[in-house]
């Protein structure tokens, strides 16, 4: 189902990329003359992946440079494309391949996550809901999402079943994929310490394997200092694209929800960015809704995987980029497919196929959905 609909998306992102005309022009290619295919896999952060795992980390002080873009996927890239032959679409291509099995292996275990909490046909829901959720299309793209989502799935597996080891090996992987990595680790910790009862000896071995799972992110900070004589240099990095972490999490949401209330049309219609914050700030909001519902049905570890995050690309005070964090937050689905009712479920499966037409259609044109 996984690459089925996988290549479904490819289908439908083509057309849309031949019959609208791109919203502006990003400067790269997968090949060296544009294709109206391949080139709908590769938009905005593609490049600076493909960057890095076909010439390097380049460490440019005072400006913006790619140690913003933590490792473990672009290394994937620079191993498959030197496979595959490397030249520059080879690199490309190997993102691809990796995103499509990644995503693949996500699903897969996702659906053995979800037989922890819900039947088979509950399982297969949330299966469903995850390749479907309105942001799900950057699964397809050469970003770093499907290998994110493999490794935070696979980690709260491991936890759950009590592989302690197995943790924090795909902890660390998932620490060292992206950014926000480490913000998921106290939520970890806390489905860790549910899940090895009340012994003594299974709850240290679950927070030892939570502490491993950090040597992804601490590795990647090593990194940062021998280039740059500066183990956050990545953090300084960031901060040059606009983003000032650290602020009142809600005030991003709030500010575009003010306006959806107070003057919808002009805003929709008038302003540059109005669409697309609208249309993160509202998956953000919908996530952030189904918490209480989340931590009644599975416990406060999963609640706090969507609010640990959300919490610092919320705390940046701006909308982009919601929808993509969204997309891994795995708990989402989980409650979804948990849901009773035929119809309730042909609803929103429906609306949110919609959305995701929409946003994948948008994505491949070059909006500024990022």
């Amino acid at each position: 189902m996984a690459l089925g609909l996988r290549l479904v998306s490819s289908l439908v992102g083509f057309l849309s990329n031949v019959t609208f005309p791109p919203f502006t022009d990003q400067h790269f290619t997968v090949f060296r003359q544009p294709n109206a295919f391949w080139d709908t896999f590769a938009r905005y952060d593609a490049g600076w992946y493909y960057g890095i795992a076909a010439h390097g980390y380049d460490y440019v002080e005072g400006g913006r440079n790619n140690l913003a873009f933590f490792p473990l996927y672009p290394l994937l890239m620079r191993w498959g494309g030197r496979l595959l032959g490397g030249q520059q679409q080879h690199f490309y291509i190997a993102g691809i391949m990796i995103s499509w099995l990644a995503f693949a292996a996500g699903l897969y275990l996702l659906y053995l996550l979800s037989r922890v909490h819900l039947c088979h046909g509950g399982a297969l829901r949330a299966v469903v809901y995850a390749a479907i959720f309105p942001s799900a299309y950057f699964f397809g793209r050469v970003y770093s999402e499907s290998v994110f989502f493999v490794a935070l799935v696979g980690m709260t597996l491991a936890l759950q079943r009590k592989r302690w080891a197995i943790a924090a090996l795909v902890g660390a992987a998932m620490t060292a994929t992206r950014v926000n990595g480490i913000t998921f680790i106290p939520a970890l910790a806390w489905v860790a310490w549910t899940a090895a009862g009340s012994e003594t000896r299974p709850r240290i071995k679950a927070l030892a394997a939570v502490g491993g799972a950090t040597a992804g992110f601490a590795l990647y900070c090593a990194y940062s200092y021998t280039i740059s004589g500066d183990p956050f240099a990545w953090y300084f990095s960031i901060l040059r694209w606009g983003y000032q972490p650290g602020g009142n999490p809600l005030n991003g949401l709030w500010a575009v929800w003010q306006a959806l209330l107070r003057h919808p049309y002009e805003f929709l219609a008038n302003g540059a960015m109005a669409p697309y914050d609208a249309f993160n700030a509202c998956i953000a909001t919908a996530a952030l809704c189904a918490v209480p519902f989340v931590w009644r049905r599975f416990g406060g570890g999963y609640a706090a995987v969507i609010v640990l995050g959300l919490a610092l690309p919320l705390s940046s005070g701006q909308s982009e980029g919601l929808g993509r964090y969204s997309s891994v937050l795995f708990p989402l689905p989980l409650l979804l497919g948990s849901l009773k009712g035929e119809a309730r479920h042909m609803v929103l499966m429906t609306g949110s196929a919609m959305l995701y037409s929409l946003g994948l259609a948008l994505f491949v044109n070059v909006h500024p959905l990022f």
